[in-house]
């Protein structure tokens, strides 16, 4: 095909515009997150502000560095996509982390989890799971370290972690202790960073849905995953197992469903691959909390997603552009 023929000249990629930009988009995130992000302040207190500082600055020192080391402008970091990642990676830490390891983490996250990938776009896993994946395995003790939450909403029931400094998944699992709701809700709780009240991020995740940023089917899936087989253990023995709506509300789950799992990058691109995503990610979070020997499998369960996720948009998205339809009679332009 040439212009002089047909009357068309081919380019490069992307082939459409969109008024959304990488920068808007993550910049989009960023507002969605501070609700999360500012009772986790008030929970654990300023020093982790000064985490998501450490992170953010790391991160994107880390990026420019990865830009120069291949030639490429070290601005690109202003889309904001390190940011994110950052961010992302201090929410799924204890509060008590060492700096030291925030900074070893943001530079795993965006090296190993992005840069040697190729950038934006190009990474397999999501980044900010790589780096606490690292962590899990170069500070396990600081990992598995729990703080006790300021206690900020005072008509709330006082929790199990102030007297154990147990996840409210690891007490239900390994000492038959479980949360009281409310706690779990608000997010006056022991555990990650991120785990300050699913209500603060299911606030910022319904605003991502209705900025169309993420779609539904992934966040559906997952979650009604969990609930579906969560709920079935409980009906037959509720001693052992705890209720789908403890586990719906617990850990980070709620954290992984709608900024984890929905990376436009590392999961699939596709509607059907979206549903086939949310399902496996659900049954490795139920099978690893229910029987693993780690109380939460959240993270495991995307990163391992990820890792199919090229099989998924293979095997979801069969149809070429452009071509006509099987059993079509028009011929493909």
């Amino acid at each position: 095909m040439s212009a002089g023929t047909d009357g068309f000249v081919l380019t490069s990629s992307p082939h459409t515009t969109a008024t959304d930009t990488v920068q808007r988009i993550m910049f989009a995130v960023v507002i969605t997150l501070l609700p999360a992000v500012v009772m986790s302040v008030f929970y654990f207190g300023l020093r982790v502000l000064a985490l998501y500082v450490i992170a953010i600055v790391a991160s994107l020192l880390t990026e420019s560095l990865c830009k120069l080391a291949r030639g490429r402008s070290p601005w690109s970091i202003a889309d904001g996509s390190a940011v994110v990642t950052a961010i992302l990676l201090v929410m799924v830490l204890p509060p008590s982390i060492s700096p030291v390891a925030v900074i070893v983490g943001s530079v795993v996250a965006i090296f190993l989890g992005k840069e040697v990938f190729g950038g934006i776009g190009a990474n397999v896993f999501n980044p900010a799971l790589v780096g606490r994946a690292f962590l899990s395995a170069a500070y396990p003790v600081q990992i598995t370290t729990w703080s006790v939450p300021n206690r900020v909403f005072g008509f709330l029931p006082q929790g199990i972690d102030a007297q154990t400094q147990a996840t409210p998944l690891a007490a239900a699992r390994f000492e038959g202790i479980r949360e009281e709701l409310p706690n779990l809700v608000f997010g006056q709780i022991g555990g990650s960073i991120g785990e300050t009240g699913a209500l603060f991020i299911l606030i910022g995740g319904v605003a991502l849905l209705a900025l169309k940023l993420i779609r539904w089917e992934m966040v559906v899936s997952l979650l009604g995953t969990v609930v579906a087989l969560t709920g079935l253990f409980h009906l037959v023995d509720p001693g052992t197992y705890a209720s789908p709506v403890f586990h719906l509300f617990s850990g980070g789950l709620m954290l992984g469903a709608f900024y984890m799992a929905t990376d436009m990058v590392s999961t699939p691109y596709t509607r059907s691959g979206n549903l086939i995503f949310g399902f496996g990610a659900g049954l490795l979070v139920v099978v690893i909390r229910l029987f693993g020997g780690f109380p939460e499998g959240v993270m495991y369960a995307i990163l391992l997603m990820n890792a199919v996720t090229p099989i998924i948009n293979r095997y979801t998205d069969n149809r070429v552009f452009g071509a006509a339809p099987a059993g079509s009679k028009g011929a493909t332009q």
